[in-house]
């Protein structure tokens, strides 16, 4: 047999180089796929022909919200990107799942539009950890989910996938567990000591400590839908409820309404103020004439990333506090819970 180096076969050296340079330049330009400073989310749906989703930055990365369009159930997205951030996508059921972009690579997802838990986000280290997770965890209660989040975390403080386990499940939840978040995010800073969302939210939690029941509510401002300065004061000096909602949830419209009912009845003594995490301003507003509720409701289009929001710590839809002379006596009740305190004390 001989043996002949790729520019040393007889006869046609020159062709073969440039087929061999061709190649290599396919290889460099296919491992790519995305510039450097850019990042690019491309996939497939079933049963998703045409329709829409969004993205957003939770940490502020995309300014706003980004809607994707999926034509012949595919989709792409690429956007310019400086750092490593975790982008969330809205799906047309409200469901989000999470992204984790880096500069210069891109994700390639694969979903049944019917069944988005099963969604398989593959491309990077952190999406298949994140896919791997959501498999892990499909079919588990609560508690193991929560047990496996802790589980990941302490396993992998260097991933960051933990910051987003870490928020959705001992952050922004019904019960929140301030302190263990907080020896979470602790352990995760001593692997991450230069990442900036980590040290900002050991920041947070400090402020979020102080949203419990018994604690003074937090002072703030907002504009409300009517372009309107509200804040802590307007909610008067005996008993009020924060409350969240949307257009797209039946149960938080009809506390609402409740709400509305026992406000009435009140005569003066119960102070409301909503807060909508619709995307559209405009959906917003269509519910509340078509319902006739006057107090202040805020609505900024920023979904759960709104400033009011995270400085009372609501994080769910519904969610609400109840607070007397300032001091919050009652947080994310469930409706029976939110109707039977309110009505024992407005007796």
């Amino acid at each position: 047999m001989n043996m002949f180096s790729p520019l040393q076969i007889p006869g046609k050296p020159s062709t073969l180089f440039h087929f061999v340079l061709t190649a290599l330049c396919i290889v460099m330009l296919s491992s790519c796929g995305v510039e450097s400073g850019r990042f690019k989310i491309s996939g497939r749906f079933l049963n998703m022909n045409q329709g829409e989703f969004y993205v957003y930055g939770p940490e502020g990365d995309i300014d706003g919200i980004d809607t994707i369009h999926v034509q012949g159930g595919r989709f792409t997205f690429e956007r310019p990107l400086e750092r490593e951030a975790i982008l969330m996508l809205v799906f047309p059921n409200f469901s989000e799942q999470p992204i984790f972009a880096q500069p210069g690579k891109s994700v390639e997802i694969k979903a049944d539009a019917s069944h988005m838990k099963e969604m398989e986000v593959s491309g990077t280290k952190a999406n298949e950890q994140m896919t791997k997770f959501r498999k892990q965890t499909a079919n588990a209660s609560p508690p193991e989910t929560i047990k496996a989040a802790e589980e990941f975390i302490t396993s992998h403080p260097e991933s960051p996938v933990g910051m987003f386990l870490l928020r959705k499940y001992f952050i922004q939840t019904l019960k929140p567990d301030y302190t263990k978040a907080a020896a979470l995010s602790a352990k995760m800073l001593e692997k991450q000591p230069k990442n900036g969302s980590l040290i900002v939210l050991q920041k947070q939690l400090r402020q979020l400590s102080t949203t419990t029941v018994g604690k003074q509510l937090a002072s703030f401002t907002a504009k409300d839908i009517n372009g309107r300065t509200v804040s802590d004061k307007d909610l008067g000096d005996d008993l009020a409820v924060v409350y969240v909602w949307s257009s797209w949830n039946y149960e938080s419209q009809e506390t609402q309404r409740q709400l509305k009912r026992r406000a009435r009845k009140s005569g003066g003594k119960l102070h409301m103020m909503g807060i909508c995490i619709d995307v559209d301003p405009k959906r917003c507003r269509d519910i509340l004439d078509r319902d006739t509720i006057n107090w202040p409701n805020v609505c900024d289009g920023k979904l759960f990333e709104g400033a009011t929001l995270k400085k009372l710590g609501l994080w769910n839809v519904p969610d609400n506090l109840i607070i007397q002379q300032h001091r919050i006596i009652g947080r994310s009740l469930n409706t029976q819970e939110l109707y039977d305190k309110l009505d024992n004390l407005l007796q």
